[in-house]
């Protein structure tokens, strides 16, 4: 039986995974969440109304729109996963009254601190204890390039206080971590700044900004050059509102299509998934590692290419080393990817992720330390990872600490699936945060995944 990924808002604190022998059936995950942001925000720099269809409607989406809402953007829920923005133009937003609440989502923290910098407001930024810890510098340096004037704790943790530029100037930034979110977040300062701005990628990153703006009507260009990849756009730019449905995320399908790989029998259907070439990474990975995997009903959805995921498990994993060029395509996927990898046969490489340790939490550390915990040898390096994979079902009884971090939490619940004896995993709440039904939808496919006073 298929149901609606969302039914479920809540988690609780401790989930117990237990060995599942099979997972079946068809799944609807919830919207991608890195276009759910960019769909309220994109749609607040418009002049209109405009309607996005397949919302995620989880904690940090929702931190987007509330602060949107502060700043003077009538935006409005019509039905589970609908809602429309007013539009207030590129360069229309309201002063706040009260520093905005970012909870957990960096996305929030950093996207809006660029569609403030170009617009003569002061808006403080805050956050949970996790996010308060989480490095802001990348985005503050050429923020202030365009001319706003930032402060923050410790010179680069929340709260961040923005005061926007009066008469902002176009920048050409070269960042030197590849981040979707910094290239966002100078792309939405963009918009409000007279003249072209430039942002020169190393490595390409996921470009659903892009991609939203073009349709938008955005002066927008794409080219590759000697020194990378370079993203140019023209301001101020007057953009045009939009329809929009919003496809399955990839980083959310990614759990149940690694748990129907890692149990003993596993055949999972994933409709509307997104299959950016950018976010793709994951797929092509498991395919390299002997996974069973096939894309249907290929098709082009608000932009974005889209297709039905069949995932099919029985066949044993192997080890593999991906290239460092390909960690920003499945930068997300890296905690479930790992479990993938101590289920698989021979010894895994994983380099070039010390971005990792710049999420929710220290996601190579904490996955070092639970799968150590389920029996797995890993080595530990300062952006590297190298798992000795099992060959098959890891150890169990055991409990793990999800660090406030939801896809930690979700990946040893799918870990547990695959283990000898049921795993207990802390700080399950977090999985509110991106994927509020993610119980629900696991145990409808067959997954024992229960609340610890069951």
């Amino acid at each position: 039986m298929e149901r609606a990924w969302n039914r479920k808002v809540s988690i609780p604190d401790v989930l117990v995974a237990q060995p599942s022998r099979r997972l079946t059936g068809k799944a609807r995950v919830p919207g991608d969440k890195s276009i759910s942001h960019r769909a309220l925000m994109f749609g607040a720099c418009a002049v209109g109304i405009s309607r996005v269809m397949g919302l995620l409607e989880s904690a940090d989406v929702l931190a987007t729109a509330t602060a949107l809402r502060a700043m003077g953007v009538p935006v409005s829920r019509e039905a589970k996963g609908v809602w429309t923005i007013t539009g207030r133009g590129s360069g229309g937003l309201s002063e706040p009254v009260r520093p905005i609440d970012c909870g957990n989502s960096g996305t929030s923290a950093r996207l809006l601190a660029g569609l403030v910098a170009s617009q003569p407001i002061r808006v403080i930024f805050t956050g949970d204890d996790s996010l308060s810890r989480r490095p802001m510098r990348r985005i503050m340096r050429p923020l202030a390039v365009f001319g706003a004037r930032i402060t923050a704790r410790n010179g680069e943790h929340l709260p961040l206080v923005v005061e926007g530029a009066r008469d902002p100037l176009p920048v050409c930034w070269r960042p030197e971590v590849a981040s979707a979110q910094v290239k966002s977040a100078i792309l939405l300062a963009a918009l409000n700044t007279p003249g072209r701005t430039t942002v020169i990628e190393s490595t390409a990153t996921r470009d659903h900004s892009e991609r939203m703006l073009r349709a938008m009507g955005a002066a927008l260009s794409v080219e590759r050059t000697e020194e990378g990849h370079a993203i140019s756009i023209e301001g101020p730019a007057e953009l045009h509102p939009f329809e929009i449905a919003v496809p399955g995320d990839p980083s959310s399908a990614a759990f149940p299509m690694v748990a129907a790989l890692i149990v003993e029998e596993g055949e999972v259907r994933l409709p509307g998934i997104g299959l950016n070439p950018t976010r793709t990474g994951l797929i092509d990975t498991l395919v390299e590692m002997g996974a069973d995997i096939a894309i249907a009903n290929r098709r082009t959805v608000g932009g974005e290419p889209v297709g039905d995921i069949m995932v099919r498990g029985g066949r044993a994993l192997t080890a593999v080393s991906p290239d460092p060029a390909q960690v920003p395509a499945m930068i997300d996927e890296f905690p479930i990817l790992f479990v993938a990898a101590a289920c698989a046969k021979g010894r895994s490489i994983f380099r070039g992720i010390g971005d990792l340790r710049a999420k929710e939490s220290d996601r190579i550390a904490e996955m070092a330390k639970g799968l150590s915990a389920m029996g797995v040898r890993v080595e530990e390096g300062p952006d590297c990872l190298v798992i000795e994979g099992v060959g098959g079902p890891l150890a169990g009884d055991v409990e793990i600490d999800a660090a406030g971090d939801h896809r930690i939490a979700m990946a040893f619940a799918v870990a547990g699936l695959a283990a000898r004896a049921p795993v207990r995993i802390r700080g399950s709440e977090s999985i509110a945060t991106s994927f509020p039904g993610f119980v629900d939808l696991m145990r409808d496919l067959g997954a024992r995944i229960l609340e610890a006073a069951e």
